[in-house]
């Protein structure tokens, strides 16, 4: 018996060290969510209650908090990765190709990587037909991109019993929902073991801004002390440390400072790497290849 019935479990001192790609002991992977909300659907996340509780659509005030960060913060960020040439992994809901037709393709001009996020900022578990929905969005994704979805972040990081089997026979290499390691690990499906990809619950602009309501300067703090402590284990050897970033949140007048702090002091580090999640993807395979 397990406690988790898709990744075998394992303290992380017994892990072996892997060797860094081209020596960079500290790989970042920028995330960024670009999500469609629906305007006839109840809000995913809200920022402020409706009087005496009583929620109702359209939801005004969330919405168009949402929708801020597609007109406005979005510019923000493609600005900040763009002139510094970074890349960014596109968590990506579908359906913005249809209603920010201008955003995606920004995004595809930009060259980030495009990573299956639903067709829309709802769970996978409320769906009656799970597998036509995943093939949905990765067809319209590839569609166009022309390029295969190779990643999968779930809207809410949600899956139900068979999303895994779903993605894997679907194509996809790397899954972002299970958050447990600072390293990549190897998931079982039923199909063939495809890679659990670090995340973040803890540097994610949702997470403290949205729900723990924290201040903007949170970010960087926490980010400061995660730096602090992996440096303190360099000689365990890479780590991976994942940016999960909206642009609602983070890309706002009064936050986005502070990921352009960030992201200066990680560049101006002779030991870091900034990979998108299929080079990360593609380097662990080759230090610890899947089981047989």
């Amino acid at each position: 018996m397990t406690s988790n019935p898709r990744i075998p479990y394992r303290l992380s001192y017994e892990r072996p060290a892997l060797a860094a790609p081209d020596g960079k002991r500290l790989i970042v992977h920028c995330v960024v969510n670009v999500e469609a909300w629906q305007f006839d659907q109840p809000m995913p996340r809200t920022i402020i209650t409706a009087p005496h509780g009583r929620e109702a659509v359209p939801d005004i005030p969330n919405f168009s908090w949402a929708e801020y960060g597609m007109r406005c913060g979005m510019p923000r960020l493609l600005d900040l990765f763009g002139d510094l040439d970074l890349p960014v992994s596109c968590s990506f809901n579908a359906g913005v190709i249809d209603v920010y037709p201008e955003c995606a393709d920004a995004i595809l001009r930009a060259g980030w990587e495009f990573v299956g996020h639903g067709l829309h900022q709802s769970s996978i578990q409320g769906t009656s037909d799970e597998a036509a929905l995943i093939g949905a969005a990765l067809d319209k994704i590839s569609s166009f991109t022309g390029q295969k979805v190779r990643g999968w972040l779930g809207p809410g990081l949600r899956e139900s019993k068979s999303t895994p089997d779903h993605l894997a026979r679907a194509g996809v290499d790397y899954i972002c929902d299970w958050v447990l390691d600072d390293l990549p690990c190897w998931m079982s499906t039923a199909h063939r073991p495809v890679i659990a990809m670090p995340y973040t619950l803890e540097l994610n602009d949702s997470i403290m801004f949205a729900i723990e309501r924290k201040p903007s300067e949170e970010f960087l703090r926490r980010f400061s002390d995660t730096l602090d402590r992996f440096d303190r284990e360099a000689a365990g050897g890479a780590r991976i440390i994942t940016l999960g970033l909206h642009p609602h949140l983070i890309a706002v007048p009064h936050r986005i400072d502070y990921l352009e702090r960030i992201v200066e002091t990680l560049r101006t580090r002779d030991d870091t790497i900034f990979m998108t999640g299929s080079a990360i993807a593609d380097w662990y395979a080759s230090a610890e290849p899947p089981p047989n």
